[in-house]
């Protein structure tokens, strides 16, 4: 590994969320093995998730860490916050997402606020509700975060200025 390297790495902020055991049983006993979620962002508005399985935690962190790499995606943001008001459902977990005056931090709690940790989300109001599953809330908090639309480009779509939009 070469610098280049180690500096491409440093640039992603990497949240473990949830790291499970998970066991088979076998002939001669229980086979042990180990399950993670990790969210890498690089708190610039690009996050992504990934889910790792293996025999030790360091390659499952690992794993998952590489594969929330490549499933990245861009997030518009609206200085600090989000630009509007949005619900994300993922099975039976829903997230509410609101944005917030600067100053107010990221009133979030468990999975959800390391999703927006790592997107680089500084103000925002949010609501789990439903299912408390780590996975099934990170599912949630991304179809919410994808489903955001970004004021300029739909001005540019409809052929208006922002100022035509907003007035």
């Amino acid at each position: 590994m070469d610098r280049s390297d180690r500096k491409q790495e440093s640039e992603f902020s990497e949240k473990l969320v949830k790291l499970n055991r998970v066991s088979k049983v076998v002939k001669g006993g229980r086979r042990f093995s180990f399950s993670a979620l990790v969210v890498v962002g690089d708190k610039k508005g690009k996050v992504g998730y990934g889910a790792g399985k293996a025999n030790d935690v360091a390659e499952a962190i690992r794993k998952a860490a590489e594969k929330a790499k490549e499933n990245m995606v861009s997030i518009p943001l609206s200085k600090a916050t989000i630009p509007h008001e949005i619900i994300g459902d993922y099975k039976s977990a829903s997230v509410l997402l609101r944005p917030a005056v600067p100053g107010t931090g990221v009133i979030a709690g468990g999975a959800v606020r390391h999703v927006l940790d790592a997107c680089g989300i500084k103000d925002v109001l949010s609501k789990s509700l439903g299912s408390k599953n780590s996975v099934n809330t990170v599912k949630a908090t991304f179809n919410a975060l994808e489903s955001l639309f970004d004021a300029k480009e739909l001005a540019k779509a409809r052929g208006k200025s922002l100022s035509e939009m907003w007035g």
